[in-house]
This record gives C-alpha cells, sequence and structure tokens, in this order.
C-alpha cells in the first residue's frame, strides 16, 4: 500500500502512514460481525448471512444507513489471521455464507486472510458497485456471490448525492465484470453463485432509477436478479432528501423493471423504510 489505488478514487496515497480517500489506513477494522437476516431471502436463508461490516467506505452518500462506521472506521482492528478466525465463527454459528459488507477498502487484506483460511460457505462481496476492473479481476478466483449496489444513472445526481460524479460508469462496468465471472447456482433457494444487482430507489428521483434499470439491462441482460429496495430512511445525514419513499414512486420503477424484460425481482414493502432495519453498531 505505498500507493493505494483500489478503487476509483485512486488516491494514491501509502495508508500506513496516512488515511485514504476511504478515510482508512492498513489494519482492517470491523463495526459488527454476526448473522444478519434482513439481507435478500436466498441470502440470509433460514439460518442468517454471516456478515462482516467493515468500517470506512470509497464513496460518501448523503443518506448512508450506516454513516455512523462509514465515516469515521470505528470499531476492532483485525490482523488477517484474526479475520480467519472471525469466518470460522461465524460458520460456527450456522452462517450460509460470509457476506463481507462495504469491504473494497481492505481488499488487499481480505486476499491475504484466505491464505489463513478460506470459507466453506459461499463469499460474499456486498459492495457499493464503485469498483475497479482490476480490483475485481484479482477477487474473482475467491468471490462467489456478487451483490453490487447500482446507485446512479446521472453523474449529476452521483456528484450531488455521493461525490462521485464517475459513479455510473464504474458502476457499469463492474457490474458487467461481475456478470462474465459466474452464472446464479442455487440450492435449495439459497444462492450459491452468481448476482444480485441492488438499487434503492431514492425519492424524488424515480428518473435516475429508470436509467439504472436501462444500464443494468445493457451491463448484464434482464436474466439478472435485481434487488429493488423502497427502505430509503431520512436521517440527520441526509440533508437534501428529508421525506420517505412515496408508494406511488416505488411502482413505477417495480412497472419499468417488468416493462424491460426482468423477471426475478425482489421487491420490498413501503415499511421497510424504518431505523430497526439498521444493524446495531454497538463496536
Amino acid at each position: 500500500m505505498d500507493q493505494c489505488n483500489l478503487c476509483p478514487n485512486r488516491c494514491g496515497v501509502a495508508r500506513a502512514v496516512k488515511t485514504g480517500a476511504c478515510l482508512c489506513k492498513t489494519v482492517p477494522v470491523v463495526a459488527r460481525a454476526a448473522l444478519h437476516f434482513y439481507e435478500e431471502p436466498p441470502v440470509s436463508g433460514t439460518r442468517g448471512s454471516g456478515t462482516v461490516f467493515f468500517a470506512g467506505c470509497v464513496m460518501r452518500c448523503e443518506f448512508c444507513q450506516n454513516y455512523l462506521i462509514s465515516r469515521e472506521p470505528r470499531g476492532k482492528t483485525y490482523t488477517p489471521a484474526e479475520l480467519a478466525d472471525v469466518y470460522k465463527y461465524l460458520e460456527d454459528l450456522g452462517a450460509h455464507n460470509i457476506n463481507f459488507v462495504t469491504p473494497t477498502q481492505w481488499t488487499d487484506a481480505i486476499i491475504a486472510s484466505f491464505g489463513f483460511y478460506r470459507p466453506r460457505v459461499p463469499v460474499v462481496w456486498n459492495t457499493s458497485g464503485y469498483e475497479l476492473p482490476e480490483t475485481l479481476d484479482r477477487l474473482s478466483e475467491y468471490v462467489d456471490v456478487w451483490l453490487p449496489d447500482f446507485k446512479y444513472s446521472s453523474k449529476e445526481l452521483a456528484s450531488k448525492l455521493s461525490k462521485r460524479a464517475d459513479y455510473p460508469e464504474y458502476a457499469f462496468s463492474a457490474v458487467a465484470k461481475m456478470r462474465s465471472f459466474r452464472r446464479d447456482r442455487y440450492e435449495s433457494g439459497l444462492i450459491k453463485e452468481g448476482l444480485i444487482v441492488r438499487h434503492l430507489v431514492l425519492p424524488g428521483y424515480i428518473s435516475n432509477s429508470f436509467g439504472v434499470l436501462n444500464m443494468i439491462k445493457q451491463a448484464a441482460g434482464t436474466d439478472t436478479t435485481l434487488s429493488l429496495m423502497s427502505q430509503f430512511t431520512p436521517t440527520k445525514e441526509s440533508a437534501s432528501i428529508m421525506r420517505k419513499l412515496k408508494p406511488l414512486e416505488y411502482k413505477a420503477v417495480v412497472a419499468h423493471a417488468e416493462k424491460l424484460g426482468f423477471k426475478d425481482v425482489f421487491v420490498q414493502d413501503t415499511d421497510s423504510a424504518d431505523e430497526s432495519y439498521i444493524p446495531p453498531f454497538d463496536i
């Protein structure tokens, strides 16, 4: 990490000496490691997804529900060997998979951890979608299930809400590459390999959502599984969006997905827009 270029920020800093654009140095910081039951059904299953919530982030989304850990790397530090012990712990709890949440800034340490232990269950890469193709290539032999967000089709909105105007182009290339790695494989209703693309519908911005769905179709095809989320919850950080999504807005986006030909789509009830779904980061 003499010059860190793991993500599209390409900040090029020596993270052993100073923090990168992700606000992180070199030793992974974990805010929570536990079974999580609020992922998509094929991910959570009946026993839960073994989630490892990493602190820091390569994005700056003003509506981030995990802002307590994304804006400041709060939690416990783990060496690669200690991360491997976390995977074993989650497997012993019965986790259907090991689910890395916001992991991109810790790619090097995560790959190193697999030298100590490779999980016996599928590995999930749960990411913002702001990824470099070369980083994904490095991860391809380790990751079984890709679970990216695709937040924006509009550069202007990406800049306004996440300070990343180039987000659409990187998310597009990331989803296309993830699709090329593995086809979908399920066993007993659980995803073992493949891709599920998430999109959070934002209040007042359904045209952005229409554009995102168009881009996903182009990048990965309509046989790609979508997860259309209605769970936007205003926080004190989301200064420019202070209302919840209207049911009519969400229905319009779901209808557009159907019009485009997507057939495998997870949808949410509008009552999912509630802070009770935000994990407790008790550090």
